[in-house]
């Protein structure tokens, strides 16, 4: 198996049995070496502004290094209308791939557990998870499921132009993750519906992209207005046998990151790194 990463990731801590082939999606040229003898890819990159260009050059270098399929790491509510930004994007890149006459599959997650993380300083130091999401309900799921559905997809055959779209078992509110959360690490949080003026202004100030926060703040509207990810969806799960995640496992899983106890050495590379501390 190969594993192509961006040359400043190079090194990873990974599998004997995966071979880091190095290249750079910005440039096409240091593609082809890394995609030669592959039959399928995975296709994933950062949430960035711009995401477009990089991941249809990817889709153009695999076709002309005679990649089969490549398997679009997507999600919910991607739609060319979507109120946030990175949606209308992957829609996009989605287009294209269906459009570059390769095979095709779309892996389609709902918002990831781990997201949480974001918010562990104002969690962990003064048991408060604020966002700006009043009573919305999301059906996060655990990236781990992602990961099994993936590899399952990715050697086994049949899954040519179909979308899996995929969330964790339950839709809960953020009160109801609160509770779950504060149940996990054995000390009391509490949920805050902060404006999300005041929760924009909150990440700039500890440092996160315009463009980040802009979005953010695109997303958690759509969320408060009905999104995609609100309402439980399990037919990826019992496609490839993979037992659903539940949010209550994850928190327990990770009761030592929630309290502060151990640092997050994997959040998004996005340039989030809130450290915001709420009264």
């Amino acid at each position: 198996m190969h594993w192509y990463e961006n040359r400043s990731n190079v090194g990873a801590d990974l599998p004997s049995n995966i071979e880091v082939v190095e290249g750079d999606m910005a440039e096409p040229d240091t593609l082809h070496e890394a995609l030669e003898g592959v039959d399928k890819v995975l296709l994933i990159s950062t949430a960035a502004p711009d995401l477009v260009e990089t991941q249809t050059s990817f889709i153009d270098s695999a076709k002309q290094a005679g990649v089969g399929h490549v398997v679009k790491f997507s999600g919910m509510g991607c739609w060319p209308d979507a109120e946030f930004r990175f949606a209308r994007m992957h829609a996009e890149v989605e287009d294209y791939l269906e459009g570059s006459r390769l095979a095709w599959s779309h892996i389609r997650p709902s918002t990831f557990m781990s997201d949480y993380f974001r918010e562990i300083p104002s969690i962990s130091t003064q048991g408060i998870l604020a966002l700006p999401m009043g009573d919305a309900r999301i059906a996060t799921i655990d990236s781990e499921d992602i990961a099994k559905v993936a590899v399952s997809l990715l050697h086994s055959d049949g899954h040519e132009s179909k979308r899996y779209e995929l969330t964790g078992p339950e839709a809960l509110t953020v009160e109801e993750v609160a509770a779950t959360i504060s149940e996990a690490i054995g000390r009391p949080v509490r949920y805050v519906d902060i404006d999300p003026d005041e929760k924009s202004k909150a990440m700039l100030d500890v440092g996160v992209p315009a463009y980040f926060t802009d979005a953010m703040h695109e997303l958690f509207s759509q969320r408060r207005n009905g999104a995609d990810e609100s309402r439980v969806n399990l037919s990826t799960h019992q496609t490839f046998g993979v037992r659903p995640t539940t949010f209550a496992e994850f928190t327990r899983r990770h009761a030592d990151v929630f309290s502060g106890e151990r640092s997050v050495t994997h959040a998004s590379k996005s340039g989030w790194r809130s450290q915001a501390i709420w009264n």
